[in-house]
C-alpha cells in the first residue's frame, strides 16, 4: 500500500478564516492611526485658525491705537465714528503740556503738540519729545499688550517727521530718573498716538537749530544766521525765546492800558490814510488814493490831538506806524506798532512826564511778575540782566546831559540831537551814578524836535519835550504841544510843511484847545530793551525794514 510524502508545512498553516482576521485587524489598525493623525492636525488647524483669529481681532485693535487722522475726520465732522482718531478723543479733553505735573500721576490724558524729537532706542521702544508752545513733555511708547502698543505702532511714531502735528493719549508717570531736555518732569505712558498733520521730510530751519544760543554755535552746534530765521518766520518763532519774547510784548500792551485805563484814559483808533504827512519830511509812503495824493501814517500824532480838542481829555492809541526811511540799523523799522498818549495838562509838561515816570516801571512790574519763565526762556538764548529802574524816575535836563557828556570828555552841539553814540554814553554815566538804566532827558532844542512842539517860555531855542531811554537808547519821545493856531502855521511853514495839506488839523484848534501834550513809543523798541537784544528784528513778528517786505 503506497502512501503520498508527508508536508513538511502542512502541520503550521494558517486556516484562511483566521489569516483574514489577522489581516483584518491590521488594516484596522493601520486606519485609526491614520484617522488619529487625521483628528491630531485637524485639531492644530483648528488651533492655528484660532489664533490667526484671535491675532487678527488682537492686530486690529492694536492698530487702532495710531495712524494718520483722516482729513474728514478734520472737517469738524459731528460724527464719533468717523475715524479711529474721532473715536479715540470721543469725551475727553486736551491737556496743556505746561499743566502736567507730578500731582497727576496715575491720570490718562490728551495732549497735542509737535514732534520735537525722538530717541530710538529699539525696534520695540523709544521715547518721544512733544513740544507744545513753549513746552515740552517726554513720552514713552513701548510694546505692550496690556496698554495695545504694538511695534508696528512703534516703528509708526519713530517715522513721524519733525514738527508734525501728533496727538497723544497715556497715563502720567514718574521717571526713575529727572528728565533732561524738558519743562515738564513728568512722563506720558503712550497707549495712543495720532498724526494730526505731517510737515515736510527736509525743513528749511530747524528748531533746534534757531533755538541755538551764541555759546553753542561757537562750541560747533549748528545755528541759523538772521536772514534764514526771517525768511522762514514761522518756523523760527516756536521757538522757547521767540515764544516768551511775544508773551512780553502782549505783557507790556496789558499793563500799558490797564495803567491808562485806571487813569481815565480812553483808547481811540486813528486813521492811518492822510492827506500830506503827519510829521513832515521826505520819509513818507506815498500813495494814490483815488486820485489824490496821500500817505501812510507816521505816526497817530495830529489824530490824538484833535481827540483832545474834541474833548477826550485823555487817550491812547495802539497801532501800525509807517516810517520810509532808509535806516540799515539795529532799532529801525519801516512799520512798527506805537504806543501813543494825548492828554491835556493844567499848567506844565512835566505832568505828561511824571505819567510816563509811573506808567513804565508799572509795566515793568509787571513783566517781572508774571513773565519769570518767559525772561527764563529768552536769557537762555539770549544773556542779559535784569533792567535796572528806580521807583522814582530819574528826570534829568538835555543841558545836564549835556554836561556829563563833557565832563566825561565827549563833546555833544548843546542846540543838536544826540547820535546813537552819545545817547549810549550818556547811558552808561546816568547807570554809574545814579543806578538806573531808565530815565527822562527833557528840553531839548527846538531845532531837533517837530513843527507842533510848544518852545520853552524862558528860552525859544529850547522845548517843553523830552525823551526817555533804557539801557543808553532812545524809546520815547514827548513834549507839549502847540495849541495856539497861528504859532502852529508859523512853525509848519518853517519846517517847509504846506499848511493846506494839515489845514483841518490847524483848523481844530480854532474852535477851542486846551493846553495838551502826549508821547510816543515804539513796542518792538522796548521789548528789545527790555530783554537786552541786539537787534529790533527780533521782537517784530514780522518784520519790515528797507529790504523786507515778505513775509
Amino acid at each position: 500500500m503506497s502512501s503520498e510524502p508527508e508536508n513538511p508545512s502542512s502541520s503550521t498553516a494558517t486556516p484562511p478564516e483566521e489569516s483574514g482576521e489577522k489581516i483584518s485587524k491590521k488594516a484596522a489598525k493601520k486606519e485609526a492611526a491614520k484617522l488619529e493623525k487625521l483628528r491630531r492636525r485637524q485639531e492644530k488647524e483648528e488651533e492655528a485658525s484660532r489664533k490667526t483669529a484671535s491675532l487678527s481681532i488682537e492686530e486690529e485693535s492694536f492698530s487702532r491705537s495710531y495712524g494718520d487722522v483722516t482729513l474728514n475726520e478734520l472737517k469738524s465732522t459731528e460724527d464719533p465714528k468717523a475715524g479711529k482718531w474721532r473715536e479715540a478723543v470721543e469725551g475727553k479733553e486736551w491737556t496743556d503740556v505746561r499743566e502736567l505735573v507730578e500731582a497727576m500721576e496715575g491720570t490718562e490724558v490728551l495732549i497735542r503738540g509737535r514732534v520735537h524729537t525722538y530717541r530710538h532706542v529699539s525696534s520695540k521702544k523709544g521715547f518721544l519729545i512733544v513740544r507744545q508752545k513753549g513746552s515740552k513733555v517726554q513720552c514713552v511708547v513701548a510694546e505692550s499688550k496690556e496698554n495695545h502698543v504694538s511695534v508696528d505702532m512703534v516703528k509708526f511714531v519713530r517715522q513721524m517727521n519733525s514738527e508734525s502735528f501728533v496727538d497723544v493719549i497715556g497715563y502720567v508717570v514718574l521717571p526713575k530718573d529727572p528728565v533732561t531736555g524738558t519743562t515738564q518732569q513728568v512722563e506720558i505712558q503712550v497707549r495712543k498716538v495720532y498724526c494730526v498733520n505731517s510737515a515736510l521730510q527736509m525743513l528749511p530751519l530747524y528748531v533746534e537749530d534757531a533755538a541755538r544760543s551764541e555759546a553753542d554755535i561757537q562750541a560747533g552746534k549748528p545755528g541759523a544766521n538772521q536772514d534764514t530765521r526771517l525768511n522762514f518766520r514761522v518756523i523760527d518763532l516756536r521757538t522757547p525765546a521767540n515764544q516768551g519774547i511775544f508773551s512780553i510784548q502782549s505783557w507790556i500792551q496789558i499793563g500799558w492800558r490797564e495803567c491808562l485805563l485806571r487813569k481815565g484814559f480812553i483808547e481811540i483808533h486813528s486813521p492811518k490814510l492822510l492827506a500830506g504827512s503827519s510829521e513832515g519830511g521826505s520819509a513818507v509812503f506815498r500813495l494814490d488814493y483815488k486820485g489824490q495824493p496821500a500817505c501812510l501814517a507816521q505816526s497817530p500824532q495830529l489824530h490824538k490831538q484833535m481827540a483832545i480838542c474834541a474833548d477826550f481829555e485823555r487817550v491812547f492809541e495802539v497801532g501800525a506806524v509807517y516810517r520810509a526811511e532808509d535806516s540799515f540799523t539795529h532799532r529801525h523799522l519801516c512799520e512798527f506798532i506805537g504806543l501813543d498818549v494825548e492828554m491835556a495838562i493844567h499848567k506844565h509838561y512835566s505832568e505828561i512826564m511824571d505819567l510816563v515816570g509811573e506808567l513804565f516801571p508799572f509795566i515793568f512790574n509787571k513783566i517781572n511778575e508774571n513773565c519769570q519763565k518767559e525772561l527764563e526762556a529768552i536769557r537762555k538764548q539770549y544773556p542779559f540782566q535784569p533792567l535796572k529802574f528806580l521807583p522814582k524816575t530819574l528826570k534829568l535836563t538835555f543841558a545836564e546831559g549835556i554836561q556829563m557828556l563833557k565832563e566825561a570828555g565827549v563833546q555833544a552841539d548843546p542846540l543838536g540831537d544826540l547820535n546813537t553814540e552819545t545817547e549810549r554814553k550818556l547811558g552808561e554815566l546816568v547807570r554809574e551814578k545814579y543806578d538806573t538804566e531808565f530815565y527822562i532827558l527833557h528840553r531839548y532844542p527846538s531845532a531837533v524836535r517837530p513843527f507842533y512842539t510848544m518852545p520853552c517860555a524862558d528860552d525859544p531855542n529850547y522845548s517843553n519835550s523830552f525823551d526817555v531811554f533804557i539801557r543808553g537808547e532812545e524809546i520815547i519821545s514827548g513834549a507839549q504841544r502847540v495849541h495856539d493856531p497861528e504859532l502852529l502855521t508859523e512853525q509848519a511853514k518853517r519846517f517847509g510843511i504846506d499848511v493846506e495839506t494839515i489845514k483841518t488839523y490847524i483848523d481844530s484848534f480854532r474852535y477851542g484847545a486846551p493846553p495838551h501834550g502826549g508821547f510816543g513809543v515804539g513796542l518792538e523798541r522796548v521789548v528789545m530793551l527790555f530783554c537786552g537784544l541786539n537787534n529790533i528784528r527780533k521782537t517784530s513778528l514780522f518784520s519790515r525794514d528797507p529790504l523786507r517786505l515778505a513775509p
